[in-house]
């Protein structure tokens, strides 16, 4: 008979339940019983933890006893607290030798190679305002072009206008304009996009020639600028505009896709709306899709800053050398610091959607979303929106907020993303496509339109992580190569271009 609950560790106190466990119910072996209700995805304790001893899930502390807790019953929030502990970093003591197949050995995939050597998987063509003043005229001249004239331009994906919410009444020596032009050149010069338009108002602290010389970006056929006060407001501006774009199209229009080695994906790791199953289905899949692509030579960048906490050790102990292990340790201090001066913890997580699926502190959300990296080296961490230039398993600092996160990473060189929910995420990431990973398969049944890989089927017995890690593994080289993804055939993508906004709005 199939059991009701898992033991994830044999040290561990507390069970999952993989549905629900009615009052008095046996568990595991029959000799407890649970005290109450235990809904799918939470956790019903194994043994009595005493006030302040640790409860322990995957063989790690995921919190303290608030109180006494008696064997049976629910462990949730109500008895659950967070503390400190001392972590072991132990940097280094996890590292492996990694098997990375030569370049004619590696599985490919059908991109588009740009003329500099760089590898797409995607063709579009970007209208990026610089500001949140000229987001509305980028979307009037995407809107102007009209269908007629991009299905003269079969090759072209489409003209994609990107707007956001900052750009001005912030600091001009700040890390906030630091960050969001680190951001935008990020995008500017990625290889899904054929061609920019950078579009700006004329007066705000991200003007374009204070972008163009601190990022180094050079005015050229398929990377122009405009500015709507010098072109003399919104009509003439997107008259401007649109013979910008007619002029870059046929060049964009002349791709064509060609077999290449699977080295050239850089993927994104997300996870959000998670639930319990995230840490035993969806993440540990995608984590053996991330070792098979990094023996193929690629790169995956794993996120989330807020989202680690509590399971940083895991990944300093992997870490190549201790210069990286301290990276990573130094941007959790910084994280610690900025939600204290926000008034705000760091442990102010899971979401309450994540606490109504089973996750009860940030320390065993943590160790889930960690699973999304695979088992090999961490071989460097990156700051938000960094070109990312190691190949491998490598750390990207961002906030755990799924868009803020993503476009990090995309600025970062990601072409590919994959995100796993629980709970159900809807969302894309133009100008990369994004496949989503549903947890359980109840959730992806009830959102079908929205999921691309049922990793329920992983706790309903009907694949395992390695069976579906090859199966993600092999989606990706698909999606790399054309195929569709579900947000893209939703359309999903237009809007979920959020840079990190640090620092003071003035």
């Amino acid at each position: 008979m199939k059991s009701k609950t898992i033991q994830l560790d044999p040290t561990d106190n507390v069970a999952l339940a993989l549905s629900e466990i009615a009052a008095g119910q046996s568990i595991g072996r029959g000799k407890i019983k649970a005290c109450e209700k235990i809904p799918p995805g939470h956790k019903v304790a194994l043994n009595k933890i005493e006030a302040g001893q640790p409860v322990l899930k995957y063989g790690q502390i995921i919190g303290f006893g608030s109180n006494p807790i008696q064997p049976g019953s629910h462990v949730h929030t109500h008895n659950v607290e967070v503390a400190n502990f001392t972590r072991d970093y132990d940097a280094g003591s996890a590292v492996r030798a990694v098997d990375t197949l030569p370049e004619a050995e590696q599985a490919t995939f059908n991109g588009i190679v740009r003329s500099d050597g760089r590898v797409a998987t995607r063709n579009y063509l970007g209208v990026l305002a610089t500001v949140s003043c000229s987001a509305s005229v980028a979307h009037y001249i995407a809107d102007a072009l009209g269908d007629s004239l991009l299905k003269q331009y079969p090759q072209v994906d489409g003209v994609l206008a990107l707007g956001h919410g900052s750009g001005c009444s912030m600091s001009a020596d700040g890390e906030g304009l630091d960050v969001l032009q680190r951001t935008i050149a990020g995008y500017a010069r990625h290889p899904n996009f054929g061609g920019i338009l950078l579009l700006g108002l004329g007066c705000e602290v991200n003007h374009l020639d204070c972008l163009m010389k601190r990022m180094h970006l050079a005015q050229g056929p398929l990377l122009q600028t405009a500015d709507i006060q010098t072109a003399g407001g919104t009509r003439e501006t997107v008259r401007i505009g649109v013979e910008a774009v007619r002029q870059m199209l046929p060049q964009i229009n002349r791709v064509k896709r060609r077999k290449v080695p699977a080295g050239h994906i850089v993927l994104g790791l997300e996870c959000g709306g998670s639930d319990a199953y995230s840490g035993i289905s969806a993440n540990p899949a995608l984590g053996k899709a991330v070792d098979l692509l990094i023996q193929n030579g690629a790169t995956a960048i794993l996120s989330e800053t807020p989202e680690i906490y509590g399971a940083e050790h895991l990944l300093t102990r992997r870490a190549v050398n201790r210069e990286v292990a301290e990276k990573l340790i130094e941007r959790i201090h910084w994280w610690e610091a900025y939600t204290a001066r926000e008034g705000a913890e760091i442990n102010n997580n899971p979401s309450p959607g994540n606490k109504a699926g089973g996750l009860t502190t940030i320390l065993e959300k943590s160790l889930g979303a960690v699973a999304k990296g695979g088992s090999t080296n961490l071989v460097d961490v990156f700051r938000y929106g960094e070109p990312v230039s190691a190949k491998g398993l490598v750390f990207m600092d961002t906030p755990g907020n799924d868009p803020v996160s993503i476009t990090g990473m995309i600025a970062g060189g990601a072409n590919m993303v994959c995100f796993t929910t629980g709970r159900g995420t809807v969302c894309g990431f133009k100008p990369v496509p994004t496949l989503k990973l549903a947890t359980n398969s109840e959730m992806y049944h009830n959102m079908r339109e929205d999921m691309d890989v049922d990793c329920g089927a992983i706790i309903e017995r009907k694949a395992t992580i390695d069976e579906m890690g090859e199966r993600i593994f092999n989606l990706i080289l698909e999606t790399a190569s054309g195929h569709l993804s579900k947000s893209e055939l939703l359309g999903f993508g237009d809007h979920e271009f959020v840079p990190w906004h640090i620092g003071a709005v003035l």
